[in-house]
């Protein structure tokens, strides 16, 4: 048996959870995307502003290697470390800057590091740029990114060349650390992680709020449907949103219990009704049969009573099959096979049926039938039961020596038939439970002795089989149905 205790079971758990996945999801990988794409811009921006300081620089060698203040005559760019003059300036440039400067000559020689001049420059400390200065030229400088000693270096290297020849006469790299895009990176990642932390709580709660209140109502739902299941149908849904799915399924629940509830009253005044009606055929037929067999009824009146057991037989049977016809008339598809009958000849069929019932009623019949054949669509013994049904209703409820109308007429391609009599007014809410099952107008059953509310049920099952409807008014004495079939 399922333990409804067990922890992140049920709706509630799920939509929890799978929402809060897909939001953390979404932020990571939002996150990821946006923190990849930042680093990469600010590194390149920073990587550019290098490479336009190692410009600067290099032109700045170019014009002292040029401008010797001895002769006049150009100075090798390796003798540039000579020059008091140049290295100052150098090392000025550096500080102000935050930018350490690194000089090689065409032979790929160190010269010169700005702070620490040559004296200090160590392969350990500035060894990864001898593979750099190598592929160093005019037309393409070098950017590169490297970690050395656990400290992230951004490097730019470009050709020092001299405007009077065109001719490279150095290499000048520009270096320095990415503490400060580290720190800049470090905020960022604190203040992601604040937003998103931020966010996975209101997500949290705004899907919690709502998982809560689409649950409650399913859980108030299993609640009363236990009770159903108890007999109790007095249970509803209420305080339901009739403009989302779960107020859509409350109204449907409340609806489904109404019907129910309305079932359960029919079923057990069908159970009242057809124990009182079972009980006094069986009672007569019982006690007239023991009265026969043990001699308490005389020889001359055995007639008599064995025609009196043979009707109340007779009225057992129709109950029974009554019932027997629900079921079967609502799992036939009429309509299958578009037959077609005479629907004149079907009605003059049922009225000669009828003819003793309607006389002993003393009634008078207007039949309203054409001549001429009217075809309808439809299966011909399920539309005979209907008019059977209904006219016999008619002549049962009638007033004696009244006027019972029996009739069709074809109006554009259906044929309408209505069977019309004179007799009690039903009141206006009876109307609506006519056709319901075991429903019987007649509480005290005097009129209605042989039925057992099934008669006006069966008509309306079979019209709704052939897709038709039928209508009942009743005012002034006169009550008349009409339903009507598609003429072929």
């Amino acid at each position: 048996m399922r333990n409804h205790q067990e922890p992140f079971r049920g709706m509630y758990w799920r939509q929890l959870l799978v929402t809060a996945g897909m939001v953390l999801l979404t932020l990571v990988l939002l996150g990821f995307v946006f923190f990849s794409l930042t680093y990469i811009h600010m590194r390149r921006e920073q990587t550019d502003e290098l490479e336009k300081r190692a410009e600067s620089m290099a032109k700045q060698c170019v014009s002292y290697t040029i401008r010797n203040p001895v002769d006049g005559h150009h100075l090798p760019f390796g003798q540039l470390k000579n020059n008091p003059y140049f290295f100052n300036l150098a090392d000025f440039a550096a500080d102000i800057s935050g930018v350490q400067f690194i000089l090689y000559d065409t032979r790929q020689n160190r010269v010169y590091a700005t702070g620490t001049g040559i004296s200090a420059y160590t392969d350990t400390d500035w060894g990864f740029l001898d593979e750099f200065a190598g592929r160093v030229s005019p037309e393409h400088p070098v950017r590169e990114f490297r970690d050395s000693a656990d400290i992230g270096r951004l490097i730019a290297g470009v050709a020092a060349v001299d405007p009077q020849n065109n001719e490279m006469v150095g290499i000048v790299f520009a270096t320095s650390t990415a503490s400060r895009l580290d720190r800049l990176w470090n905020t960022f990642i604190s203040l992601y992680f604040v937003t998103a932390a931020a966010m996975m709580f209101i997500s949290f709660l705004a899907v919690s709020v709502t998982a809560s209140q689409m649950v409650l109502p399913l859980k108030e739902m299993v609640r009363a449907t236990r009770q159903y299941a108890l007999g109790d149908f007095d249970i509803r849904m209420e305080d339901c949103d009739p403009t989302d799915e779960i107020g859509e399924l409350s109204a449907a629940f409340n609806q489904m219990a109404d019907i129910l509830q309305r079932q359960e009253a029919q079923r057990r005044e069908f159970l009242s009704n057809l124990s009182h009606d079972l009980k006094t055929p069986l009672t007569t037929i019982a006690g007239y049969t023991d009265g026969l067999l043990d001699g308490t009824i005389p020889a001359a009146n055995e007639r008599k009573y064995l025609e009196i057991i043979a009707e109340e037989s007779r009225r057992l049977s129709r109950m029974v099959r009554r019932m027997l016809d629900v079921n079967q008339f609502q799992t036939v598809d009429p309509l299958r096979g578009g037959r077609t009958f005479d629907l004149c000849e079907s009605m003059r069929r049922v009225l000669i049926s009828m003819e003793k019932k309607i006389t002993d009623r003393r009634l008078d019949v207007e039949a309203d039938i054409p001549d001429t054949p009217i075809f309808v669509l439809g299966d011909m013994d399920m539309i005979i039961q209907v008019l059977y049904n209904l006219l016999e209703n008619a002549a049962k409820f009638a007033w004696p020596e009244s006027v019972l109308y029996f009739g069709v007429h074809a109006r554009e391609n259906r044929a309408v038939v209505k069977v019309r009599n004179a007799g009690e007014t039903i009141p206006p809410e009876e109307l609506p439970l006519l056709f319901e099952r075991f429903h019987k107008t007649d509480k005290s059953r005097g009129e209605d002795r042989d039925g057992v509310g099934l008669g006006l049920y069966i008509v309306k099952t079979i019209l709704k089989r052939h897709k038709e409807e039928i209508y009942v008014v009743s005012r002034n004495g006169v009550t008349e149905f009409s339903f009507s079939l598609c003429i072929m």
